[in-house]
């Protein structure tokens, strides 16, 4: 018998008892649509997050501030220092309210020294009170502080010149219509007005000019500034003064791209030890990704559990239909079919059977997952503007499938080796 044949006589008899191989296939929906379903759940929110870290920053940026005063009950107060002191932080870089010292003039050097780090460049808080059209409606505004150094995810338009000193801003999209816009890309090119009070309480106004337009990303939200900007905002907002010691709560350092791991492990490290702490965005996202992982994995886990089910209604189905065609598997051997053709055979019709429960149950889970993700992302998810909650790539899907396959023709070894084992003459007298 050809192969041909052998997969036309294992499809024919998959369906010799219906309703058996019915249940056994709606056994393997279950567990094929429930991972099709999971790992897009995963793809989909890893997806958001690897946007979200690019909208933070290069991969070759440290996030650097002096390592948090621990001044806790159990350490006992930490010594003021007029110089150093009193900057508060709630980031990633120490717990909700740890007091974390401030960055010099002499911190920034000592960090630019270190073997490794190409630059480093303070972050300046600036607090803008209105962003507005000409002569139009004046919004409440607010400006990301990291935004010099980030990748914005823009929806027009290009993204900051750092090394222009004209100031630039990248609006958020949300600003467009309310600013009188017609559209994203009406607002480039165009200039707005920038209200910011200053130390004597007067009121200052930066000109800017748009040079995109940008989605609200849930990690670093507000609006995008270029270093003239901030500079411009920065010089308003202390009324001119020059006088003023300087202290910054956090710093940016790029290093070099071209490091290994292991040297930015290391380069980590040196910094430390030197009294300051550096972060990647991606070892600020590292416990976020963590969440999501063990999460899809739980996830996956129980659709496994549903394909394990699934494997004994197979050997079951299998194991009836061997002894429901003893007669026939010795007609088979009697006229010269192998046991290797018997057991292919009785295998194939296993992975017939895992093959249709998996099409189906990724199927079903692709077109319902698919107008769920749609209603989602316009309802409950809809401020959370780039997040597909569940991508089904075809990768994925053809590895459940072929993962399901996997375990159905493992489930057949059993029924086919017993039917490859059978004596034709036994079997022929088999009543």
């Amino acid at each position: 018998m050809r192969a041909k044949d052998l997969i036309a006589s294992a499809i024919a008899n998959t369906f010799r008892s219906k309703l058996r191989t019915t249940l056994t296939v709606l056994a393997i929906f279950v567990g094929a649509f429930t991972l099709t379903l999971t790992n897009a759940v995963g793809a989909g929110v890893s997806q958001y997050v690897d946007t979200q870290i690019g909208t933070l920053g290069a991969a070759d940026v440290f996030i650097v501030t002096q390592k948090p005063a621990s001044g806790g009950a159990a350490d006992g107060p930490v010594e003021y220092d007029p110089a150093t002191s009193g900057t508060i932080t709630s980031s990633s870089n120490g717990p909700p309210g740890t007091t974390v010292k401030a960055l010099s003039e002499a911190d920034l050097a000592a960090i630019g020294r270190t073997a490794g780090i190409v630059s480093v460049d303070p972050v300046r808080m600036v607090t803008p009170n209105y962003v507005q059209n000409g002569s139009g409606t004046q919004y409440e505004f607010n400006i990301n502080a990291t935004s010099a150094v980030t990748t914005a995810d823009l929806t027009a338009g290009a993204q900051l010149d750092g090394g222009s000193n004209e100031p630039q801003i990248v609006l958020p999209d949300t600003y467009v219509k309310p600013l009188g816009f017609n559209s994203n890309t009406a607002a480039v090119g165009k200039s707005v007005s920038i209200g910011i009070t200053d130390v004597l309480g007067a009121q200052q106004v930066v000109d800017a000019t748009v040079v995109g337009v940008s989605r609200e990303s849930l990690l670093a939200t507000g609006a995008g500034a270029n270093e003239a900007l901030i500079t411009q905002l920065s010089q308003a907002q202390s009324g001119g003064n020059t006088t003023a010691v300087k202290s910054y709560g956090v710093a940016i350092a790029h290093f070099d791209a071209t490091l290994s791991s292991s040297a930015v492990t290391a380069l980590k490290a040196d910094l430390d030890s030197a009294g300051y702490r550096a972060n990647t965005v991606a070892d600020q996202l590292g416990a976020v990704q963590t969440v999501i992982n063990g999460i899809v994995g739980v996830l996956n886990a129980f659709a496994v559990i549903a394909l394990i089910a699934a494997a004994f209604g197979i050997i079951n189905t299998l194991l009836m239909s061997v002894q429901e065609r003893t007669r026939e598997i010795g007609l088979m051997k009697a006229m010269g079919m192998s046991g290797g053709k018997v057991y292919t055979l009785f295998s194939l019709e296993a992975i017939v059977i895992g093959f249709l429960g998996s099409a189906i149950g990724a199927g079903v889970a692709i077109g319902l997952g698919s107008i769920l993700s749609s209603v989602l992302s316009k309802g409950f998810l809809s401020g959370l503007p780039g997040l597909n909650i569940l991508l089904f790539e075809p990768a994925s899907v053809a590895l459940v499938i072929l993962l399901v396959m996997l375990i159905a023709f493992l489930s057949g070894t059993l029924p086919a080796q017993r039917a490859a084992r059978q004596n034709p003459i036994e079997s022929l007298r088999y009543e």
